[in-house]
C-alpha cells in the first residue's frame, strides 16, 4: 500500500483540499507539519492513486511538496484513528420549536455512546470509499441546520440528498422523520456504501446512480413540502441551481467555502427565490439554509 501525502501551505489549505476531495471522494488525512504547513495524505494501491500532474494543477502555488511512502500492512488499521465519533448537539428549547435529538455519528470501529446524556440519535457510518463521515466541518454544518429545520413545527415530507456520499446526512434525515428520502450520487462506490450505511441504521432509504452534470434530477410533486439537502462544491450546486425546474421549500447547501456562499445564495434566489434563512461556519467552511418561506 502506497501513501501519498501533499504538503501544502496552510494559508491555500482549504482551497486544496477541496479540490483533492474531488479526486480522492474517499477522504483524506490531515497532518499538522508546523506553524505555515499542512499534510494531506491519500493512501491506495498505485494505480488507484491520483497522478502527480493532477495533484500539482490541485495544489498550485499552495504546494510546498509532494511524496510517497510504502506504509505498514496494518495500514488500514491505522488509519481507523482519524475517524472518531461526531456530536451535534440538538438546538436550544425555544417558542414554537418542537424537541429534536442530537446525533451521534460513529465509525463501526467505535463503541456505541452509552452514556450520553439526553436524547440522542446514534448513526454508524463506515466511511468506506464515500465521502461523509460527519468528521468533516461542510457535513457538520449541514447537520447542524438540518437539526435546526427538524426543530420547526413543520410537516415531515420528503427529501432529497444531492450527492450523498456516504449516505450520512440522508440517514439522519430518515432518523428525523423525512420519508421518502432519496440519495443521488455519480459515483458507483458511493451509492454502495450509501446503501450499505442506510442498512446498518436500519432506515429505509432510496439511493440511485447519478450525474448532476448529465442526467436530469427526479420529478418531485410540486406541491409537497420537498427538502433538499446539496452538500456538493461550488460549481457543482451553480450546476444544480440551473437544473431545479421546481424550487424545494427548503434547500441546505454546504461545501463551500466562506467566500462562496453569497454568490450560492444569489444564484438560487435569482432563479429559484430562495431565500437566505441561516448560515453558518466552521473555519474556512461555510453552510447556508435557504427556503421558499418568508
Amino acid at each position: 500500500m502506497i501513501r501519498l501525502a501533499v504538503r501544502v501551505q496552510r494559508a491555500q489549505a482549504d482551497v486544496v483540499l477541496a479540490e483533492l476531495l474531488e479526486l480522492a471522494p474517499a477522504g483524506v488525512e490531515e497532518v499538522d507539519i508546523d506553524e505555515d504547513t499542512l499534510e494531506y495524505a491519500l493512501y491506495g494501491a498505485p494505480g488507484e492513486l491520483p497522478s502527480l500532474p493532477d495533484l500539482n494543477a490541485v495544489a498550485g502555488g499552495a504546494l510546498v511538496e509532494i511524496s510517497t511512502t510504502h506504509t505498514p500492512d496494518d495500514w488500514h488499521e491505522r488509519w481507523k484513528r482519524f475517524h472518531t465519533p461526531v456530536l451535534i448537539d440538538a438546538p436550544a428549547p425555544g417558542v414554537a420549536r418542537r424537541p429534536v435529538p442530537a446525533l451521534r455519528i460513529r465509525p463501526p470501529w467505535e463503541p456505541a455512546g452509552e452514556q450520553l446524556a439526553g436524547d440522542v440519535e446514534e448513526i454508524v457510518i463506515d466511511p468506506g470509499q464515500a465521502f461523509g463521515t460527519g468528521g468533516h466541518a461542510s457535513t457538520r454544518l449541514c447537520l447542524e441546520l438540518m437539526l435546526e429545520l427538524a426543530a420547526i413545527p413543520l410537516p415531515d415530507g420528503p427529501l432529497l440528498d444531492v450527492g450523498t456520499g456516504s449516505g450520512v446526512l440522508a440517514i439522519a434525515a430518515a432518523r428525523l422523520g423525512y420519508s421518502p428520502v432519496l440519495g443521488l450520487d455519480h459515483e458507483r462506490e458511493s451509492v454502495a456504501a450509501a446503501r450499505s450505511n442506510a442498512r446498518v441504521n436500519s432506515v429505509h432509504i432510496d439511493v440511485r446512480h447519478f450525474d448532476l452534470r448529465t442526467d436530469e434530477l427526479p420529478a418531485y410533486d410540486a406541491s409537497q413540502r420537498l427538502v433538499m439537502l446539496a452538500n456538493l462544491l461550488q460549481p457543482l450546486l451553480l450546476e444544480l441551481a440551473r437544473k431545479i425546474s421546481n424550487p424545494p421549500a427548503e434547500l441546505i447547501a454546504g461545501g463551500l467555502l466562506v467566500e462562496e456562499v453569497d454568490q450560492i445564495v444569489s444564484a438560487f434566489q435569482r432563479r429559484l427565490g430562495l431565500r437566505e434563512r441561516e448560515r453558518r461556519q466552521s473555519g474556512e467552511w461555510a453552510a447556508v439554509w435557504l427556503s421558499t418561506r418568508t
